[in-house]
């Protein structure tokens, strides 16, 4: 299997975008900062990871041509392995500025930081176009329950003076519709939640700069003052178990979809069934209605 990887962003091609909720500089910063540390919080990544080798094993599928999008660079031979012949990397790309030709890959994976992309569902009409027909598109990235810990802790130590430091993330719903709405056919989305048990906020800030994510938001950051950690110490502690620990919540929303193909299966017209479910209802002596 060769793999060509490209340490630098993809296109700076001109498009329309939405406001731009996320400092591009900051984002990418942060991300290369965490391609270059050896810490603990990797430990995101190989989770992700073995969660995606699973996931590409449930297709008997071959690929000729595989793209992967973020920080998964170092696994990338493991999650391919035995499924593609050649691949290409992208770990700095910005995926909502991808100017990729279209049709020139059949597997695209994009995990780990499509929840602070500027524009979400424009980067997922891009990667749908540069998927062939009958291509797989296999996404991960953080949910809304992610770091519900840290985010209770930061409101409490900020007591009426509340601050964004932790960017919004979606709903699976959401992300189930953006993949309609992308154009994707066969669409699937669910979740997988992981708990982490930390002693200091200090532990969990390091895991979190180790895999390259934080506040990219735009915008200057807040002035918290000299005595936000001390509060943030206090508010910790309120929040502690009864081992002295507070659970962390990472929850990962997996997204999955096929480039649009003539020969794919295609799902029943609506009213094309034979069997009325009410007359089954009846049959068995249920009722529809509670």
């Amino acid at each position: 299997m060769s793999a060509i990887i490209v340490q630098g962003t993809s296109s700076d091609m001109q498009v329309a975008s939405p406001p731009e909720i996320f400092d591009r500089r900051r984002r990418c910063a942060m991300r290369e900062r965490g391609a270059h540390r050896k810490g603990a919080g990797h430990f995101l990544w190989e989770l992700l990871a073995d969660d995606l080798i699973d996931r590409l094993n449930c297709t008997t599928r071959q690929f000729d041509r595989a793209l992967i999008l973020g920080p998964l660079t170092g696994q990338a031979e493991e999650i391919l392995a035995g499924k593609t012949a050649e691949f290409v990397s992208l770990p700095f790309a910005e995926e909502d500025r991808l100017g990729i030709d279209s049709g020139s890959f059949d597997l695209v994976i994009a995990a780990g930081t499509l929840d602070s992309v500027n524009d979400l569902p424009g980067a997922l009409v891009q990667i749908r176009r540069a998927l062939r027909p009958d291509g797989l598109f296999l996404g991960a990235m953080f949910g809304a329950g992610t770091l519900a810990s840290l985010k209770r802790a930061m409101m409490i130590a900020e007591g009426n003076r509340t601050s964004a430091h932790v960017h919004p993330q979606i709903e699976l719903r959401t992300a189930a519709d953006l993949l309609a709405r992308a154009g994707f056919a066969l669409q699937v989305a669910d979740k997988v939640e992981t708990n982490v048990h930390y002693g200091d906020w200090r532990t969990l800030i390091a895991d979190l700069r180790d895999a390259g994510i934080g506040n990219s938001l735009a915008g200057p950051k807040p002035y918290l003052g000299s005595s936000y950690p001390a509060r943030l110490d206090a508010a910790w502690a309120t929040l502690r178990n009864a081992n002295g620990k507070v659970r962390e919540r990472f929850e990962f929303l997996h997204l999955s979809g096929w480039a649009p193909s003539p020969d794919q299966p295609k799902p029943a017209a609506r009213g094309s069934g034979k069997v009325s479910l009410t007359s089954v209802f009846e049959k068995t002596g249920k009722n529809l209605r509670p």
